[in-house]
């Protein structure tokens, strides 16, 4: 990991804004970023994970909750800041061995990172679960950053189309052996099969050691939804299109996106765990919304007071993301004596003590973890005023 600096100083009394409104940086992408990692935190965080209002959670299976957006929006940013990242090192094919290497060690960092927080803390290889967030981050991050290198546009939507595609024809066409016919059920279908076959029970996801929502075969899909941010990219890239021109057509696109996914969904239900095609469509069209929202907000019209929350969570996100999945165990490692006279986690006796006697359950949890966005924001806040930038 690496820590920057950056001197530029702006209106809003902030460092790097003046940075991000250059051309060639997207001020609205570390926005979007920020607030898609502020949504992580806050659904990853709840004070009690049996009281979460229903738009907090993940979708019990098929379908498609406001929780269920943020992965996808995340490896659409993936996507888009790959565009600005090595659009430089593509025009010079000399350097292209040189550039994937360094995107190879950006993706062994992090899935190095995701692997330590599955194992943290009794780093336990025998159990610890391989897939996971930071793991198909990674992948995402590698698969696209090579493709991006070495295919143009064209090839890129022609990838992205096969991809929907086969992945369709491979969970409903191909029998799971074992089991019989093509299946969408969560511990049957062909990635369960594949990632029990390949992984070994005993490596996934432990609510379930059947399947994993994070498992291999969809992560071809979610390489998908990094594309669909490549091509966002590469089209609010091209300068000699008006502003207004590339918002009007990311709408397009996004709407166009939305609908198709819903009509997929007629066969082929929209399922985050699955990450199915429709669900690839249906997120990435809403991504590409949002970001044209955001564009024309920040970057065309400059209308900036209000980011300062999500850019400081933009630019510190996989920072943020590790640690707020640290910290809590951390804290519950220190063990304290309850009113009830137990002995109990510090995290939890916090919880206890500050929210549960206040509030209803649910309100009790879900201000829990918003005291735990508003903490994240004061750490980040401080780095951001001492130009503290983790980069990976």
């Amino acid at each position: 990991m690496q820590t920057t600096t950056q001197a530029a100083r702006t209106t809003t009394g902030t460092t790097p804004l003046a940075e991000a409104s250059q051309p060639g940086r997207l001020m609205s992408l570390d926005v979007f970023r920020g607030l898609t990692v502020m949504g992580m935190i806050l659904v990853n965080n709840p004070g009690d994970w049996g009281h979460i209002y229903a738009p907090l959670e993940h979708a019990h299976w098929h379908g498609c909750t406001p929780t269920d957006l943020i992965f996808p929006f995340f490896l659409f940013i993936v996507g888009v800041s790959i565009t600005y990242a090595l659009d430089g090192a593509r025009q010079q094919p000399a350097i292209h061995g040189r550039t994937m290497l360094r995107v190879l060690k950006r993706a062994a960092i992090l899935f190095g990172l995701g692997l330590f927080s599955a194992l943290f803390p009794k780093f336990d290889f025998s159990t610890v679960r391989i897939p996971g967030v930071l793991a198909r981050i990674a992948v995402v991050f590698l698969v696209c950053g090579v493709l991006f290198l070495k295919t143009n546009r064209k090839q890129q939507i022609g990838l992205l189309a096969a991809i929907l595609i086969v992945y369709n024809v491979l969970l409903q066409l191909v029998p799971v052996p074992g089991y019989g016919p093509a299946n969408l059920e969560a511990g049957t279908n062909l990635g369960a099969w594949l990632d029990r076959t390949v992984l070994g029970e005993a490596h996934l996801w432990k609510q379930s050691r059947t399947w994993d929502p994070e498992g291999l075969l969809s992560t071809l899909p979610a390489v998908g939804t990094g594309l669909l941010g490549m091509l966002a990219g590469q089209w609010l890239r091209r300068r000699e299109v008006e502003p207004a021109t590339r918002v009007a057509w990311l709408f397009v696109a996004g709407a166009g996106g939305v609908v198709l996914g819903m009509i997929w969904n007629g066969w082929f239900p929209i399922n985050k765990a699955l990450w199915t095609s429709s669900y690839v469509l249906y997120t990435g069209g809403l991504a590409l919304a949002f970001l044209a929202a955001l564009y024309w907000l920040v970057d065309v019209q400059q209308y900036r007071r209000w980011t300062l929350p999500p850019l400081v969570y933009g630019v510190n996100a996989i920072t943020v993301f590790f640690l707020s999945g640290l910290i809590p165990r951390l804290l519950n490692m220190i063990k304290v004596t309850g009113a009830n006279g137990q002995e109990t986690g510090l995290r939890n006796w916090l919880y206890d003590t500050l929210f549960v006697p206040y509030f209803s359950p649910v309100n009790a949890s879900l201000a829990g973890a918003l005291a735990c966005v508003l903490i994240w924001f004061g750490v980040l806040w401080l780095m951001y005023r001492r130009n503290i930038i983790i980069k990976v």
